[in-house]
């Protein structure tokens, strides 16, 4: 058990949300006997990396929950599948079929990958494979289920009986045009199938129905069993609702609807849930990831260039900095996951409890023993030309002996993740720099200088010696664009490993032979 006083005393940002969290749903909480988390997901478009982050924080929430209350939690992750498809996205096959269903809800619009019963689930199941690769514990909730099964009809009545209220506090935030046609609940028209978004005529709170002016004609419809669907931000209260929502976070681009959905939840009789609002996941260019352009890097390109808890790590830090996903950044993650394995090792429970391992892992941090960084692993793909993860453990284990592949499965892993993502990611961006006969001269007589060094020396003092190598040959002002040369010329790229370590470990006579490789 963590000590009181350690867990009173962390900041990490999940044990700040769960502390929150039991302040001001201390009431609900009680009365249940339990914690309910929300996860939300528009099965517009193919699940993207965005969403697994939603489940991951909240995943890392509920095991900070597990330290501070015995109350057991549930995660639901909700598909809003009964929405009408709006746009077609750009990232799925038979578009003309998507466009020919374009309004009806999305577990009515045909599977354009021809898998499944219909598009939404397609995109559902899609979303429960990727949540599953990562072991979440979650209860997948759709929207299209819940509303026909009957499960929210008695909600729904409760919305209609405020319907007045609700308009008095969605009406102000809109535009004229759109006050003039703007209703909570949008019916599924029994001819077209279409989710219309048209103005009501007339209610009838008694049995329940509404009357709408559908293109000139009078359409009568139950609110209940799914004939009509909630309009988002009233939608997203009723789920609260319905579901004793306890905890729910959302992108910063959501925090207006949470609000209006707030005053509505309060209207109807109940407290909002605990909310935290984070910031958007952005592509290489800055622009927020989209599920219908499918932009930025996807859930199974990380899974194929690096581990599952590197994912993770990376959802974990700073949520409340936007972040960009794309797959350049990658390895920077994988190395600090490794060094956090190592500094884990030597820290008291408080800083365990301020680790990001500790949240990604559930507690259970890994204690394998570094053997290089996932930067320097990518090297060494390079300069030995390793096309196999066989092939490149030989190499490791030529520098490295006594080691072996069962006591470094991490290690193990990311052989195979580097030879793919060199591959597939870096030698289709290197650029490797001519030395012009200055630089030229630079490094030949750094080759030379290696002639002068022996495998037995220490990578410090190698490295002290390409310092003064460099000083000797014009780099004495400025010791950065000496190695950013080195760098440049032979893994073509402005940046690469300490060189006294890379050396070290991968000879000094290979190194002098890639050298002069480089620059004949």
């Amino acid at each position: 058990m963590i000590k009181k006083e350690n867990l009173d005393k962390t900041s990490a940002w999940p044990f700040v949300e769960a502390k929150k969290m039991l302040r001001e749903r201390k009431t609900y909480i009680e009365k249940k006997g339990k914690i309910t988390l929300q996860t939300g997901y528009g099965p517009s478009g193919l699940p993207h990396i965005g969403t697994f982050g939603e489940v991951a924080r909240t995943s890392m929430i509920v095991n900070a929950l597990k330290q501070l209350t015995d109350y057991p939690t549930e995660i639901i992750t909700f598909s809003d599948d009964l929405d009408g498809l709006r746009k077609v996205p750009d990232n799925v096959p038979e578009k003309e079929l998507l466009e020919k269903n374009l309004h009806k809800p999305l577990t009515q619009v045909p599977d354009p990958f021809k898998k499944f019963k219909s598009f939404g689930e397609h995109n559902n199941e899609m979303l429960k494979n990727f949540l599953n690769k990562f072991k979440f514990k979650y209860n997948f909730k759709s929207s299209t289920e819940l509303y026909k099964s009957g499960f929210f009809n008695s909600t729904l009545q409760i919305i209609l009986e405020n319907y007045d209220g609700i308009m008095k506090i969605i009406l102000p935030t809109l535009g004229k045009e759109r006050q003039k046609t703007y209703s909570p609940f949008l019916p599924i028209c029994p001819e077209t199938g279409h989710v219309l978004e048209i103005p009501v005529k007339e209610l009838n709170k008694e049995k329940s129905k509404i009357i709408f002016n559908n293109k000139g004609k009078d359409l009568e419809v139950s609110i209940l069993n799914g004939n009509c669907k909630l309009q988002w931000k009233v939608d997203w209260a009723m789920r609260w609702y319905a579901l004793d929502v306890d905890f729910e976070m959302y992108g910063k681009d959501l925090i207006e609807s949470a609000i209006l959905s707030t005053k509505i939840i309060k209207l109807i009789g109940k407290k909002e849930p605990s909310g935290f609002a984070y910031e958007l996941f952005l592509d290489e260019k800055g622009e927020k990831i989209s599920k219908s352009k499918g932009n930025g890097i996807t859930i199974d390109q990380w899974l194929n260039y690096a581990s599952p808890e590197s994912l993770s790590l990376y959802m974990y830090q700073n949520p409340k900095r936007a972040k960009k996903l794309y797959k350049e950044i990658v390895p920077k993650t994988v190395d600090e996951y490794l060094d956090l394995i190592e500094k884990a090792k030597s820290q008291n429970e408080l800083q365990l409890l301020m680790n990001p391992l500790w949240h990604v892992h559930d507690s259970n941090l890994p204690k394998e023993n570094s053997i290089m960084s996932f930067s320097m692993l990518l090297n060494l793909v390079e300069t030995s030309n390793a096309n196999s993860k066989e092939l490149l453990w030989k190499f490791v284990k030529k520098y490295k002996r006594n080691i072996l592949e069962k006591d470094h499965p991490i290690f193990d892993e990311l052989v195979g993740y580097a030879i793919k993502y060199f591959d597939e990611v870096i030698k289709t961006q290197k650029k490797y720099k001519i030395p012009n006969e200055k630089e030229k001269k630079a490094l030949e007589a750094l080759a030379k200088l290696l002639d002068k060094c022996n495998d037995e020396m220490s990578p410090e003092e190698i490295q002290t010696l390409i310092y003064s190598t460099g000083k000797e040959n014009g780099y004495s002002e400025n010791l950065r664009d000496w190695f950013k040369l080195i760098y440049q010329v032979v893994f073509g790229d402005e940046n690469g490993p300490r060189m006294g370590f890379f050396i070290s470990f991968f000879g000094v006579n290979e190194t002098k032979d890639l050298i002069k490789n480089k620059i004949k």
